[in-house]
């Protein structure tokens, strides 16, 4: 009994704590995208000038004196700000767009719709996530697996000549993935022509299921291909780096003097203390996949919430904004309270609660 109420003590301390956190974040967040008001002052100004066409329409409206017409959109406009909350001090709107957010009542967007015609961010996130995991999902994973696995050949072959390729090719992940993906379309889009430029799927659509799968498929290879060149070598470099650190252990050494085998040894006593290294990485790795990356998608015309990102940050779209780092947020914390608890199931050595501070 004493080590679970240790542990739900634990539990919910931590959990207060990230809340807090996430809202913090969250907040900052708001008063970047707001930039301190500024952008509820050019919401203001939109709002104007919509009212100021939509006046325009009624033949009525021309023949009225400029005095009547400056009273007659100020009044509208003042009817509007009301009715979003534009009166209220910045201050006071901050907090409610910090509830709003928390809560992910999101609204609509404001100047971003989705293909279906929705202006609720809600659904213009949910629209664009599975575009972006189809691609960011599968090459973060790729990415990863590969490159551990290929770390833990490099470490049993240490000065091999696939080791020394590896360590030479390692500083080629210093430029990002969209560097890479410029020139890849370059030469296979452009040059040989035998991959899209971007997009998702072709124009027009595939009729079929597998056709349109094929198509996908066929769209994700560049991206794909970037995604490895910028990040596969220098993960497989450290993970081999790690791996060859543990492998030299005085443990290590005992185990291979009592005739275990080479793979026994590597599982139970390089891997097993590793992974919470490994699972902490893989379990980053998943938070990235959900959000995309910004500059690769552009490059590639991929439509994942990279693009929406970026589509909302050129537009001042500020819910759309906040609603990518409360997800963001969400997800980080969530993700750092399983690896504490993790971490306690996998390593002996930490500990929760009071018994950790002793």
């Amino acid at each position: 009994m004493k080590a679970v109420r240790r542990f739900l003590k634990y539990t919910l301390t931590r959990s207060f704590a990230l809340v807090i956190t996430v809202a913090i974040g969250v907040y900052l967040a708001i008063l970047i995208a707001n930039m301190g008001g500024y952008v509820d002052q050019i919401r203001e100004n939109t709002i104007r000038e919509q009212i100021g066409l939509a006046a325009l329409a009624n033949p009525d409206f021309r023949n009225w004196t400029a005095e009547v017409r400056m009273e007659y959109i100020n009044g509208l406009v003042e009817v509007e700000r009301d009715r979003i909350g534009l009166n209220r001090p910045f201050i006071l709107r901050s907090f409610d767009y910090l509830g709003n957010a928390m809560s992910l009542n999101l609204g609509r967007a404001e100047q971003l719709i989705s293909d279906s015609g929705s202006a609720n961010v809600r659904l213009i996130i949910l629209e664009r996530l599975p575009i972006t995991l189809v691609l960011f999902g599968t090459a973060q994973l790729l990415n990863f697996f590969l490159a551990v696995f290929t770390a833990l050949v490099l470490s049993r072959r240490y000065g091999s000549l696939f080791d020394r390729i590896v360590i030479a090719l390692a500083p080629s992940s210093a430029a990002p993935a969209w560097f890479y993906g410029v020139f890849l379309i370059l030469i296979f889009a452009s040059i040989l022509g035998i991959l899209p430029f971007g997009g998702m799927v072709d124009a027009p659509i595939p009729s079929t299921t597998f056709g349109y799968v094929l198509s996908v498929l066929k769209h994700m290879v560049l991206p794909l291909m970037a995604w490895l060149l910028g990040g596969f070598f220098v993960n497989a470099y450290a993970w081999r780096t790690f791996f060859l650190i543990h492998s030299s252990e005085d443990y290590v050494e005992l185990a291979k003097a009592k005739g275990l085998s080479s793979r026994t040894v590597e599982r139970r006593y390089v891997l097993r203390p590793s992974m919470p290294a490994v699972i902490t990485s893989f379990a980053l790795i998943l938070i990235t996949a959900w959000t995309g990356a910004i500059i690769t998608e552009n490059v590639f015309n991929w439509p994942g919430l990279g693009t929406l990102y970026f589509q909302a940050i050129n537009a001042i779209d500020t819910p759309v904004i906040i609603a990518s780092v409360v997800i963001y947020a969400y997800l980080l914390a969530f993700t750092v309270f399983m690896l504490d608890i993790v971490y306690a199931l996998l390593d002996p050595r930490v500990k929760l609660g009071a018994e950790g501070a002793k």
